[in-house]
């Protein structure tokens, strides 16, 4: 009994140590709230290294890819144009002219199954910022102005473009039985995946890719593992001044480990996430103009680039 008291009291302690943010890094915070879990090298890479880190830097960060995010707006000339051999003319040039499909169905996640890919890398590298730091700047569409002059971005520039995107895009209401938050710091992040869980017991697992290679080419699928079938959590990362972002998650999700090989020689351990209820998707979306489907289709999946984070009980 005496054991079980010490115990509470010491994850009561932990816990408000970790609620009293301002005194301890995104490092510490993660493995006070989340002791059983490591932190993915993702995150471990872009954690600030030094406390004037925040300070000396102040650009926007720029990805290679983003739409692996956005299943519910209707496909846009600029997504389909990066996915297919040359501008598509006419529908049926539209239907079967793709270099690679970013979506699939489940069933063709097996063993010897070869895919026309580009590399899963991201590059990505906006760093965590402490989230005492980032609280203090305007995260707001009404506040664009006050974000552009704290970060010295010209308005008519791209960055300032993306910004506003990023931002928009934050605070876009969630579709039925999703729950979603962008988090601007490491702490929020693993504040809304403990919430999302409904445990700090909890499995952090991201693609990891073994070479550099962004061609398009052939990989081939050497094994598939199932991780979860239920609730996740998936973050992916945004084009912004600093590391944010866009979480969401639900219960209608199934989430593979898949290792491939390409045509290069590169190893690939992909993440996966299959969406089993597509019913509430933009009709005119990315995924059924690739597959040729309707809302309410088979079991639709797609990979993670390396800088997205997936949480899971």
């Amino acid at each position: 009994m005496k054991l079980q008291v010490l115990y509470s009291l010491s994850i009561f302690m932990l816990d408000f140590v970790a609620s009293t943010h301002a005194a301890i890094s995104p490092e510490v915070y993660w493995k006070i709230k989340l002791p059983n879990t490591q932190i993915p090298k993702v995150i471990k890479d872009f954690l600030p290294q030094a406390e004037d880190e925040t300070q000396t830097k102040k650009k926007v960060y720029y990805g290679l890819h983003q739409h692996g995010a956005w299943i519910f707006h209707a496909a846009t000339e600029e997504e389909i144009r990066e996915i297919t051999n040359e501008s598509p003319t006419t529908q049926s040039d539209l239907q079967d002219n793709f270099l690679y499909k970013p979506y699939f169905f489940e069933k063709d996640l097996k063993k010897g199954k070869v895919i026309n890919f580009p590399s899963l890398k991201n590059k990505n590298e906006a760093p965590f910022w402490p989230r005492e730091f980032v609280e203090t700047i305007a995260f707001s569409s009404k506040k664009i102005p006050q974000i552009l002059n704290h970060f010295s971005i010209d308005s008519n520039s791209k960055d300032a473009k993306t910004i506003e995107e990023t931002v928009t895009v934050c605070e876009e209401q969630a579709m039925k039985g999703e729950k979603r938050k962008c988090a601007t710091s490491l702490e929020s992040m693993v504040d809304f995946g403990v919430f999302m869980l409904g445990t700090n017991n909890v499995q952090v697992v991201t693609t990891e890719v073994q070479g550099e290679n962004q061609m398009v080419q052939k990989y081939t699928i050497k094994e598939v593992e199932l991780l979860a079938d239920g609730v996740n959590m998936i973050c992916h990362k945004l084009n912004y001044a600093y590391a944010v972002h866009f979480c969401h998650g639900g219960p209608g999700t199934k989430t593979f480990m898949v290792s491939m090989i390409g045509a290069d020689g590169t190893k690939v351990k992909a993440v996966s996430i299959c969406h089993k209820d597509t019913s509430l998707w933009n009709p005119k979306g990315l995924p059924f103009v690739v597959l040729k489907a309707k809302p309410g289709a088979p079991s639709i999946c797609h990979f993670l680039q390396d800088d997205q984070i997936v949480f899971l009980p």
